[in-house]
């Protein structure tokens, strides 16, 4: 085991290195000066735009509403990366990790905005009727048939990576915090979570739509007033908090209490890492979830999707670590979804660990539902749609063994694999940019 870290270890080094960082943060910062900064510009016209797309047109092609859409998306993206993620963040690379956090969220925007208006344009319908799209299509179908090896490259990949970052990662992170919480076995929390995914995975992607349209803003909220509320009891201490983020992005964190230090290079690495886990732009997730919405406008369903980054990141990720921080939690030595149930109780004594321990049970629920969709949309590529039932078989035979799996083997393979799937999507992204550039102007 020891062995297999290690290797996992050097590969995460290398994926994450400064080649796919410079090909992630550059291909967001391309895609927002190509934008003209539209992502940044049209922020609150997308808000009022998610409003109206709440009930879709039954007229428009596809299979749920565009705020059905970004919330499957949604469902995907916050869970564990937001409350275990972020924890995770500050533990290897101190304070300053958040602020390549927040760039990383920033520039995704422009990279998500794309993704969808590519996914909604280059979608195709399957054998079922149904609308299928994401990065494969627009490979295979924008950059033509001596690409397919890429298309290929990230189903494959993103058909593995599901198993990290949206299966055994959210079953372990949740088995933790319950067991923690609430002294429940790790094996009864996976047995419990793969009954409940097993029933909402019958239904298809229309009921993964509309369980995540219920329980994303509903647990959203709930999270982020408890963290507002503790936010608000240290007001005159957030200048601080975010002074000590901004200076230590750039000049590394000495060692403090049970933090062992970090250096620049560490907090950009796991920074960057750690907001792709949580947003996922870049990798190439949501716009599988948007190509399925019921719209005849990439444009609109981009501005959308971009919004989903916004939410995810720059809101509940960055309530998460100022908790962490104005506690003083940071230091205690914990990591992980232990590390924000700490900082929660010392918030809000008595209550602080519970918000976290339901609040990421009910994340990491709609995460697990939200990726079986990616993954599923993936095999499909691969192979058919009839082996769609046997990957669902695997998906929720995965969860309780993820609930008793090393937390640590379980990071390091979630990171090595979107690492490996982020590449040929933003590859594609650079080679379609002109599409989305060219469709933006139209759209004015």
């Amino acid at each position: 085991m020891e062995t297999l870290t290690q290797l996992l270890n050097s590969i995460s080094s290398f994926v994450w290195g400064p080649v796919t960082l410079t090909l992630l943060l550059g291909t967001g910062v391309y895609l927002m000066l190509g934008l003209f900064l539209m992502p940044l510009r049209q922020l609150l016209p997308a808000f009022s735009l998610l409003w109206r797309g709440r009930h879709s047109d039954d007229l428009d092609d596809g299979e749920i509403s565009p705020f059905n859409a970004l919330m499957t998306s949604l469902a995907a993206t916050i869970g564990t990366g937001n409350i275990a993620g972020v924890a995770t963040a500050i533990f290897l690379g101190g304070p300053g990790a958040i602020f390549w956090m927040w760039l990383t969220a920033l520039l995704g925007m422009a990279t998500k905005y794309a993704e969808a208006v590519l996914a909604v344009k280059y979608r195709e319908v399957n054998e079922q009727g149904a609308y299928v799209g994401g990065p494969m299509y627009y490979i295979k179908n924008g950059l033509g048939e001596r690409w397919r090896w890429l298309a290929f490259l990230f189903a494959l990949f993103g058909a593995l990576a599901a198993f990290g970052i949206g299966n055994t990662i959210q079953a372990n992170s949740v088995a933790d915090a319950l067991n923690h919480t609430l002294d429940i076995p790790a094996w009864q929390t996976g047995l419990v979570m793969a009954l409940l995914v097993y029933a909402v995975l019958l239904g298809g992607i229309q009921r993964i739509g509309r369980v995540a349209a219920k329980l994303v803003p509903f647990m959203g909220a709930a999270y982020v007033l408890a963290a507002g509320f503790i936010i608000i009891q240290r007001l005159d201490a957030v200048p601080s908090a975010l002074l000590l983020i901004v200076n230590d992005a750039f000049t590394g964190t000495a060692a403090a209490g049970g933090f062992a230090g970090a250096g620049v290079m560490a907090a950009i690495r796991f920074g960057v890492a750690r907001g792709v886990f949580s947003n996922e732009a870049g990798l190439g997730t949501a716009p599988i979830a948007h190509a399925a919405a019921k719209t005849s406008d990439p444009v609109q369903q981009g501005k959308i999707a971009m919004l989903g980054t916004f939410i995810d990141t720059i809101i509940v990720c960055s309530m998460t670590a100022l908790v962490i921080i104005l506690t003083g939690s940071w230091t205690s030595g914990e990591t992980g979804a232990s590390l924000s149930a700490h900082a929660f109780s010392m918030g809000l004594p008595g209550y602080g660990e519970y918000v976290v321990s339901f609040g990421l049970a009910i994340f990491a629920l709609t995460t697990l539902l939200g990726w079986s969709y990616y993954g599923e949309r993936c095999v499909e590529y691969i192979s058919s749609a009839a082996v769609i039932p046997y990957y669902r078989v695997a998906w929720v035979l995965a969860i309780p063994l993820g609930a008793v799996m090393d937390l640590d083997l379980l990071w390091l393979m979630a990171d090595v694999l979107n690492g490996l799937m982020a590449i040929p999507n933003l590859i594609a992204l650079l080679l379609l940019s002109p599409v989305v550039f060219k469709l933006t102007r139209k759209a004015r």
